[in-house]
């Protein structure tokens, strides 16, 4: 193909400033909207047909269904749920006790129902976070958030009358989160206000509030101490008494100090690395490390955990227990406290094991989780919202590409119980689940699972999936959408573990950070080659889907391995890496990807910046990019100028953005229904899987 050099190619490696498209980055400019509604017109208009509106309805029935799993966290004693369905789509807020929950059809004390909130107050309302009071708990901060969005509207909420409270605790829209100290006191960390965010858009104070006193006359306790921070953060410890009040500034996404405090603020900095996680529990406290630490002659590796009593930390003592010891493929992937034990979630080979260990004057010591199946996705919380509060009860999610997940609950540290069974939602017979390794360009295996026919014919339509970013691990789970609108329809499904995940610790995340993203994608890649390599299909029936970090992915699959990819549906995406560090919360990922505005790390940045690399005249698949204009964390300008630059250049090249739905495919079951199917049809056309 000859290149038009009339084409407007801009921006460009040599000119990456000389961007054309700013103006699309006016989230609700009228300029901005009009070029977004004749977008999304364009594509429905192609996409949007009778096909796809029975894929959408099938599909809203399942997200509707009335025996799905309605997941619950425990508040005094209560079980809380909120439930989205037809008759309920903004969501249903709801508790009931633990007895009543183990019945078939439990009956539900209702306590807020969002539709009717929002049809009442004329707001777009969907329920972000709760925080109650304990232990009663009959009192609660409610955040509103408008379209899915990151930031809230918070109100204060009587759960005995089911009520917002009249003159009660509210604050107009902004990030944040809190806690409760007392029942007329919050400690607020929220960006409304002048000079209270950070350059992330994040909060940078605590304040303490007082109730009847307004937000301007609230104190503020504690304060970011580097103007470049990206937030703080703040939560009261009831595992003692009187409680207590931690403090934490995030100086970037991987790196904070933590302060133990009081009321009246921070009174101690711990003298802990910058990237290590720290949980503490009455006098106890474990630390997961990032990177070595010595101290005195001993030096503790990456990815250890380390125990000791947090009273002789603070008077200076290092005698550290070792609680878990990683390997070559051993990670922990979480550590909480759960009834004054830790639990330490771990995969090792990709499989799941759990460790309880307790903490005695005699020392730790320690066990398994028992009854729980290593060949599967499994996930275990606590179920009391309040560590202090919870007496070690657990909830468990067991599932795999073919078997619906259960929800099971864990009494006593003992073997688990089934509380809840998800239904099956598509046909699995005849598709087994297989795992395979990639070798990636520079040797490295590249783990990934393979869902499909168990005699495949070298034509399989595939579907691949990745992230790869933020030491975020990948685990192959029940997909309902997958299963329903691709493998049933003789699909196959893939689930690539590629470097920047969490699968393998902190060298693997590191791997894929920096400059390292670059080779991220390669692994995915390398992943796509090996199923031809293998026999499983053909690199014109293969489709790629990433959102988010993973927008960088398939952005970067179209501009550096266009040959091997049928079509691309990019979600929610990351892709202008010259500006995304001006656009929204943009600046806290700068510990992931570098800072643009620095020569050195801009050398690399723009190696993966495909909306600097694309350029006219080339072989480049099929691709929907889709975001949601009340995605206030990731700029839906990315998506816009992205579409923008490619079909000026003439490439077959979709933009849809729905009004709402937050950095997700929807704030309702039946938008997301519709994200998704359009998303599959697209790439369903472009690959050559049968859809009717």
């Amino acid at each position: 193909m000859s290149i038009d050099h009339s084409i407007d190619e801009r921006p460009t490696i040599a000119a990456p400033d000389d961007d054309p498209y700013l103006w699309l980055e006016d989230i609700e400019g009228d300029r901005a909207l009009g070029y977004v509604e004749a977008q999304n017109q364009r594509t429905l208009a192609a996409f949007g047909d009778a096909g796809f509106e029975r894929d959408r309805d099938a599909l809203a029935a399942i997200f509707d269904r009335p025996d799905n799993i309605p997941f619950v966290s425990r508040r005094g004693g209560l079980l809380y749920n909120l439930w989205k369905d037809a008759a309920h789509p903004r969501g249903l807020w709801r508790r009931a006790t633990l007895a009543e929950f183990r019945k078939p059809q439990p009956q539900w004390d209702d306590l807020l129902d969002l539709d009717k909130l929002s049809a009442d107050e004329g707001e777009d309302w969907a329920l972000n976070w709760v925080t109650s009071l304990p232990p009663a708990h009959d009192r609660a901060i409610v955040s509103l958030s408008r379209g899915g969005s990151d930031a809230v509207v918070l109100r204060e909420f009587d759960l005995t009358t089911k009520r917002f409270v009249i003159d009660g605790f509210t604050l107009p829209e902004a990030k944040g989160s809190l806690d409760w100290l007392d029942a007329d006191t919050l400690l607020l960390t929220s960006a409304f206000g002048e000079g209270m965010a950070t350059p992330s858009g994040y909060a940078r104070t605590v304040r303490r509030w007082r109730r009847g006193q307004p937000i301007e006359a609230a104190e503020v306790i504690f304060a970011a101490e580097s103007s470049q921070s990206i937030w703080v953060r703040v939560s009261v410890d009831r595992s003692v008494t009187p409680a207590r009040v931690w403090f934490s500034e995030g100086l970037d996404f991987f790196n904070h100090h933590l302060w133990l405090g009081d009321a009246a603020g921070a009174r101690t900095k711990l003298d802990l690395p910058t990237d290590s996680w720290t949980t503490p529990y009455g006098d106890w406290m474990a630390i997961k490390l990032r990177q070595p630490w010595t101290i005195g002659e001993t030096t503790h590796a990456a990815d250890v955990v380390l125990g000791i009593r947090l009273s002789a930390f603070l008077e200076g003592r290092r005698d550290f227990v070792r609680l878990f010891e990683p390997g070559p493929r051993r990670a922990l992937q979480s550590l909480y406290w759960a009834g004054s034990r830790l639990v330490l979630a771990i995969l090792d080979e990709l499989r799941t094991q759990f460790e309880v260990w307790s903490p005695s004057p005699q020392g730790w010591s320690s066990s398994r989780l028992p009854g729980l199946p290593e060949i599967a996705t499994v996930d275990v919380w606590p179920l009391d919202t309040d560590e202090a509060e919870g007496n070690g009860d657990l909830l468990a999610q067991i599932q795999d590409p073919l078997t619906p997940l259960s929800l099971q609950l864990i009494e006593g540290f003992a073997a688990p119980t089934v509380l809840k069974q998800a239904p099956r939602t598509f046909t699995a017979e005849g598709f087994v689940v297989t795992r395979h390794e990639a070798i990636s360009v520079d040797g490295v295996s590249i783990p990934y699972t393979q869902t499909g026919p168990s005699d495949p014919t070298g034509d399989a339509p595939v579907h691949m999936h990745a992230y790869g970013g933020f030491g975020h691990t990948v685990r192959p789970g029940y997909n309902s959408a997958l299963g329903k609108l691709w493998l049933e329809r003789g699909g196959t499904i893939v689930e690539a573990n590629i470097r920047g995940g969490g699968e393998f610790g902190t060298a693997w995340h590191d791997a894929g950070r920096y400059a390292g993203k670059r080779l991220a994608h390669d692994d995915f890649a390398a992943v796509a080659a090996d199923l031809v390599r293998r026999g499983v299909t053909r690199p014109q029936r293969i489709a790629a889907e990433g959102g988010s970090n993973g927008g960088i992915l398939i952005t970067n699959m179209l501009v550096r391995y266009p040959e091997r990819f049928g079509a691309l549906f990019c979600t929610i995406p990351l892709i202008d890496m010259r500006r995304y560090t001006k656009l929204l919360a943009g600046a806290s990922w700068i510990a992931e990807y570098g800072d643009p505005d620095k020569a050195e790390d801009w050398g690399w940045l723009q190696t993966y910046s495909a909306y600097h690399m694309a350029k006219p005249g080339q072989a480049y698949p099929p691709i929907l990019i889709a975001t949601t204009r009340r995605d206030d964390r990731v700029h839906p300008g990315h998506a816009r100028k992205m579409t923008a630059k490619l079909q000026a250049m003439g490439y077959d090249a979709w933009l849809y953005e729905p009004a709402a739905g937050g950095h997700g495919y929807g704030k309702d079951n039946r938008e997301r229904a519709a994200f998704i199917t359009l998303g599959y049809r697209f790439l369903a056309q472009h690959v050559g899987l049968t859809m009717d």
